[in-house]
């Protein structure tokens, strides 16, 4: 058996997307075909223990301990598809011991203390951690009635889960000292002293999983019963090297523990190098600290941005830098009489006089900009009907928070109302082109899109409709306002959390932002698309290379299982 594939891309292996996890897999499945370790032929072969097993199992039926069941030629129905050694033998897991379960506890039975009782959950926690805060328990007196029934967990039986998350094994150790529930848990009785440890690596193998998954859905769960626990076909080599194998497994174990720590620490790194560079951006008090800050990120560009973090890192760090008026050179345009004109528009029609800034509420901005509520920018904002009108089976769309998606609406996916009913509906709101339409309920709530094409449609309460007073403000430098980590802080510091985060109208127009001339706007709008247009493009080459070296992997693996 070749291994050296294997040893020589280890490394290799674990710098994949995703590669320790299938390394570790990949571990477990060279174990149990026996690729793991080389065989010896001093070793006995593992038809030795199958025989040592019916002897001892005799012997307990003779002396009455054990019920005699029709006896079967070892190993003789356990199918494995895939080749083992020669020295190996393929058996079933009830020929290694008793599969079995525990006596009825009855719920009145259960304690708040006592010895503890296992159930599933209970199991799966201890197989992961070592200890369980349990809370549920029988009394002494019952366990020790149940223990002259012989089916209480002892040193080196092992706990297999048989509802739910099934098949998760626990080996139970010299000091433990607990009761199980029946189905719910089952227990592998070890009388033929069977090395657990190997059985234990067996049991976390995805063949394992895979196995134990055929067939096992319940009417609502996954369930493990102890007789298809009984037929499971289990790869046995000689004692020798099982240990071997456990060994090598657990050095190997502990090798992906070390490679993933390195790469968590260096993900860690990484992040925070970014944050901090970007963070050196956003708070440059004047343009040299810019200047310098800028420098260091484009000096190290290509390794703080190849993970999607980093560059959605970089996104959020662009679309505050342009709100800021630090993303492309002042102009020297005036917004004051922009905003004159629309605080006159709005007295016009008995609007209330708005209230002015003595101070930039998050941070200071160009002399020639100003701060400004959304109410006092827009000529509308409101939502669509709040009691959902009678739907039909087509006529006009409805749109709702779903057809709102990044960047787009999408109508594909929807209900449809009459069109006397849209009528009624476009009273209260009409999409038109250059409007803003954002969810404001449910989890997207601040998810957006610019209406770009002239089509009809209804909205409904889940949807907010934004439209801009053009004279002051534009469409789409209003998107990038709200996008923003400026925009999405005030955005969710309204949202309302009930059973679902909704932000209301009023919250929507007391949302504040830094506003430039109109010619500014226009000017951070399209350098804001040609940077995004970069991340785009990072997050292009992330996914290749990361689908490169997944395939890489996969090629790796499938050379390794067919050496």
């Amino acid at each position: 058996m070749d291994t050296k594939l294997f040893f020589e891309n280890f490394d290799a292996l674990a710098e994949a997307p995703g590669g320790v996890p299938k390394l570790r897999e990949l571990i477990l499945q060279l174990a149990v075909r026996g690729k793991l370790v080389e065989q010896d032929e001093e070793d006995e072969d593992a038809l030795n223990i199958l025989e040592d097993i019916v002897s001892k199992k005799k012997k307990l039926i003779q002396a009455g301990n054990l019920k005699e069941k029709r006896p079967a030629n070892i190993g003789s129905n356990a199918e494995i598809d895939f080749v083992i050694p020669k020295n190996w033998h393929a058996c079933k897991l009830g020929e290694l011991g008793l599969v079995g379960s525990s006596s009825r506890v009855l719920k009145k039975d259960w304690q708040t203390r006592g010895i503890p009782f296992l159930r599933a959950r209970e199991v799966v926690v201890l197989s992961k951690v070592g200890v369980v805060n349990n809370d549920l328990f029988i009394t002494q007196d019952l366990y020790d009635s149940l223990s002259r029934k012989g089916q209480v967990p002892q040193e080196n039986d092992i706990m297999i889960t048989g509802v739910g998350t099934i098949g998760v094994p626990y080996v139970v150790k010299k000091d433990d000292h607990f009761y199980f529930k029946d189905a719910s848990v089952l227990i592998f009785k070890n009388i033929f002293n069977i090395y657990t440890d190997y059985l234990l690596m067996f049991m976390r193998t995805p063949y394992w999983i895979e196995t134990i998954h055929q067939g096992s859905m319940g009417t609502t769960v996954h369930t493990f019963t102890i007789s298809r626990a009984n037929e499971i076909p289990i790869p046995l080599p000689p004692l020798n090297e099982q240990k071997r194998i456990v060994a090598k497994v657990d050095e190997l174990m502990a090798r992906c523990d070390e490679l993933e720590e390195k790469q968590n620490k260096a993900r860690e790194c990484r992040v925070a190098l970014n944050k901090s560079a970007l963070h050196s951006l956003t708070s440059a008090s004047n343009a040299n600290d810019f200047s310098k800050s800028w420098r260091r990120v484009r000096d190290a560009f290509d390794f703080l941005y190849d993970t999607p973090e980093t560059i959605n890192d970089l996104r959020q760090a662009i679309l505050q830098l342009a709100v800021m008026g630090k993303l492309v050179e002042n102009g020297t345009g005036e917004v004051t009489r922009q905003i004159e004109k629309a605080h006159e528009e709005r007295l016009a029609i008995g609007k209330k006089p708005k209230a002015s800034y003595e101070a930039d509420p998050f941070f200071e901005i160009p002399d020639n900009w100003c701060w400004e509520k959304m109410d006092w920018l827009c000529k509308l904002i409101t939502d669509g009907e709040h009691s959902t009108p009678p739907r039909t089976e087509k006529g006009i769309p409805m749109g709702t928070a779903k057809n709102v998606r990044d960047g787009y609406i999408d109508l594909t996916n929807t209900d449809y109302v009459s069109k006397e009913t849209a009528q009624k509906c476009w009273k209260r709101c009409k999409p038109k082109i250059d409007d803003i339409l954002m969810v404001c309920v449910g989890a997207t709530t601040g998810r957006m899109s610019i209406v770009t094409e002239k089509e009809d449609y209804v909205l409904v309460r889940s949807v907010a409709l934004i439209r801009p007073n053009t004279i002051v403000m534009k469409s789409t430098y209003a998107k990038i306002c709200i996008q923003s980590p400026l925009g999405q802080q005030q955005v969710w510091a309204n949202v309302k959390q009930s059973a679902q985060p909704c932000l209301y109208l009023g919250k929507i127009k007391e949302i504040i932002f830094p506003i430039p001339s109109l010619d500014e706007q226009e000017k951070i709008v399209d350098k804001v698309n040609e940077l995004m247009s970069i991340c785009d493009t990072l997050e292009e080459q992330n996914t290749l290379v990361q689908s490169h070296s997944t395939h890489l992997l996969n090629s790796i693996v499938d050379k390794i299982l067919t050496v």
